[in-house]
């Protein structure tokens, strides 16, 4: 196939005479790749951030919380109703509240979770999570996060002292504290789970917060988590108004906008290094208008049109800019690939934590490539740089052929 004249003549201008012109170029092309390579990873780890943060929640929450203005006193009705409503999986009773727990001198206060282990296997993936021990809330058992253990110094087999809130609120009466032994660790890996909830059977939650019966809400899970919203006005139509529903997307609304308007602002900000690459791009263009401009006159003396001379040059444009992109893609897939490697390699070179767990929540970095973020990276680095040919392009189209012929 014959290529387009304008496209051959960019070809041909681009091809490396080991002048002062072909190291701009490089150096330009060079330009475009780190700024798409750095788009690629960023917006790569921010969605990583997204999707794994998504996935964490999910593991330890149900998509729909069910509340009442008080303690739910039918609970069994209501999970038959709640379960009886398309797109509803399963649900399961639970108690929450404020703990304090002691082990020797040490004390916690996580949040405990009263659970019906039964029922709480459908809706929760912790029981898939146990790292040690099993999962067992039976009797006096208690299961807590691994974090939790290794800060209070327990593990499976021993015993600790439980305190609720409501033990110091009554001043005629003296509560001794529940007794509980550790039957199990679970390790979601998100720092805020691991070291901030235990579970315990719905009978000793009961005990902790001086209940005698009820429950203080229903956690149901439904069949797709981002279906949620709609098999939330299915429970609003079914059940009486009385019951207050909320899902996993409304109680996490805050991080999550967080994460987007995050990932906008690194995309509008990066994007800047790409536009300075462009610049390089429009230095280059500039010095082959200049050298050429011979056979620029030249080519306009014979017939060439203006808009056939613009295109050489907004062809370049495009061509170093595909480049750029090809390479920087890869780039920035390789550094993907191998970014935890780098991590440890920097972690043990420089003898510091680069990625603490207790700041990000997390204990390596996640990622998720995205197609649409690849494609909108590379769609927005080739805009840029095609337009990066039209200054020096506009410039070559405005020649005048007699006094370009006598430029020598």
């Amino acid at each position: 196939m014959q290529l387009p004249f304008s496209l051959f003549l960019a070809f041909k201008y681009m091809r490396p005479k080991r002048t002062f012109q072909s190291i701009i170029t490089i150096i330009s092309v060079l330009g475009v790749l780190l700024g798409v390579a750095v788009l690629v990873v960023v917006l790569s780890v921010m969605s990583g951030f997204d999707d794994m943060w998504r996935d964490k929640i999910l593991s330890f929450n149900a998509h729909i919380t069910v509340t009442g203005y008080d303690v739910i006193e039918d609970a069994d009705e209501l999970i038959d109703a709640i379960e009886k409503t398309p797109g509803v999986s399963g649900a399961a009773p639970m108690v929450q509240g404020l703990v304090f727990l002691q082990k020797g001198e040490r004390v916690y206060s996580p949040v405990a979770r009263g659970i019906d282990p039964e029922r709480e296997r459908k809706i929760s993936r912790i029981p898939e999570h146990m790292v040690k021990g099993e999962f067992d809330v039976s009797d006096d058992n208690m299961v807590m996060g691994r974090d939790l253990a290794l800060q209070m110094g327990v593990t499976v087999g021993d015993k600790v002292l439980a305190y609720s809130p409501q033990s110091f609120s009554a001043s005629d009466e003296v509560y001794l504290p529940e007794e509980f032994t550790i039957s199990g660790l679970y390790n979601l890996g998100m720092w805020e789970f691991d070291v901030g909830f235990v579970l315990t059977s719905l009978d000793k939650a009961r005990d902790l917060y001086k209940m005698e019966r009820g429950v203080h809400s229903i956690q149901v899970m439904t069949d797709d988590p981002f279906h949620a919203e709609e098999v939330k006005k299915r429970l609003q139509e079914e059940l009486p108004p009385a019951y207050h529903m909320v899902t996993w997307m409304e109680q996490n609304r805050q991080l999550f906008a967080a994460l987007r308007v995050e990932k906008n602002m690194m995309f509008f900000l990066l994007i800047i290094i790409t536009i300075v690459a462009a610049f390089g791009i429009t230095n280059t263009l500039i010095t082959v208008a200049v050298q050429k401009t011979r056979e620029i006159g030249l080519l306009k003396a014979l017939g060439f049109g203006n808009r056939s001379v613009m295109g050489v040059f907004i062809w370049q444009g495009a061509i170093e800019g595909a480049l750029g992109t090809l390479l920087g893609v890869g780039a920035g897939l390789l550094l993907l690939r191998f970014r935890n490697n780098l991590l440890d390699l920097l972690s043990f070179r420089f003898n510091m934590e680069l990625f603490p767990k207790e700041l990000y929540h997390l204990s390596r970095i996640p990622a998720t490539v995205s197609a649409s973020d690849i494609l909108i990276v590379a769609g927005s680095v080739m805009v840029i740089c095609t337009l990066a040919g039209v200054i020096p392009a506009y410039r070559a189209a405005r020649l005048d052929p007699v006094q370009a012929l006598r430029h020598e």
